[in-house]
């Protein structure tokens, strides 16, 4: 059976970089990323150009999207101020806006050339921080789970240009625009290692984080099977689902049921053990705020 021609946004990434070696594997690849330098075969390009044509080329013969890119600037900080603290970091330039709007518009671009070159699935890089706004609960225990049909609230623009990624995707599953682009969006939660040292004795972000991790491999797994699972439609049968990027984290508080339902997502890392004795010698408490 010939290879799927999967086309990756934001190449050059920490997330795509984390998927590159289960890809390139798998899939004959087509990469792509605002800056090339240094990345022998990532192609350049402005996927914020309003100019589809500028780029169109790279999504022809294409039979799945992974769009990982989003936008930056220097100076300008749009993402989570840490809900969960009793002390939060200051105010930030509502200048966040227009960064975050970018990233947006790429997503809509995307989205806008899958359904005009009847490519017909794009595997979105969300991000937990779509919900956000619920992490204070989370982490003083008044709420115990969410689960991605919670109602997205964010107070940064980061958080509100992920769940407009949702909300967009959604609209280009229904068919609204003569044409369906079937759509998964997945809340990654924290792709890295979770190491005490990077908490300064905070123990309920770092117990956060533990609740959080991704492994490399779990992240492999889960968007392998969000490109290839044959049927994504929800309870409404709209070819949409939004899953949670997280591990199996004994500390786990975003559910993952539905990935395991509509994919067989199963994903094989834990916290606790990888991180096992960095946990023993570094969290004396619960964890909780309260």
């Amino acid at each position: 059976m010939a290879k799927k021609r999967v086309l990756i946004t934001g190449a050059a990434g920490t997330i795509t970089k984390q998927l590159l070696p289960a890809f390139r594997e798998r899939y004959d690849l087509v990469l792509l990323d605002t800056n090339a330098a240094g990345s022998n075969d990532v192609i350049e390009a402005d996927l914020s150009n309003p100019d589809l044509d500028a780029y169109r080329d790279h999504f022809k013969d294409v039979d799945a999207v992974v769009h990982n890119v989003r936008s930056t600037q220097p100076g300008i900080k749009t993402s989570a101020p840490k809900q969960w603290l009793t002390t939060r970091p200051g105010a930030e330039s509502p200048d966040g806006y227009f960064v975050e709007r970018r990233s947006v518009d790429m997503a809509f671009n995307v989205y806008r050339l899958a359904l005009e070159e009847k490519i017909p699935r794009v595997v979105v890089a969300s991000s937990n921080h779509a919900a956000d706004w619920y992490e204070s609960k989370l982490h003083n225990g008044t709420m115990d789970t969410i689960g991605p049909d919670i109602f997205p609230l964010s107070d940064n623009f980061y958080g509100w240009a992920k769940a407009t990624y949702e909300h967009l995707g959604f609209l280009f599953a229904t068919g609204r625009f003569g044409g369906v682009v079937e759509n998964v969006q997945v809340r990654i939660g924290a792709p890295r290692p979770i190491r005490s040292a990077d908490f300064n004795g905070d123990e309920v972000s770092h117990k956060r984080d533990l609740g959080a991790y991704i492994s490399p491999r779990d992240m492999q797994q889960l968007y392998t099977k969000s490109i290839d699972t044959e049927d994504i439609r929800n309870e409404d049968g709209i070819p949409f689902q939004i899953f949670y990027g997280v591990s199996n984290n004994t500390r786990a508080y975003w559910s993952i049921t539905n990935a395991r339902q509509v994919i067989g997502y199963a994903p094989e890392d834990d916290s606790e053990q990888e991180f096992a004795e960095d946990i023993r010698v570094s969290i004396n408490t619960n964890g909780r705020t309260l």
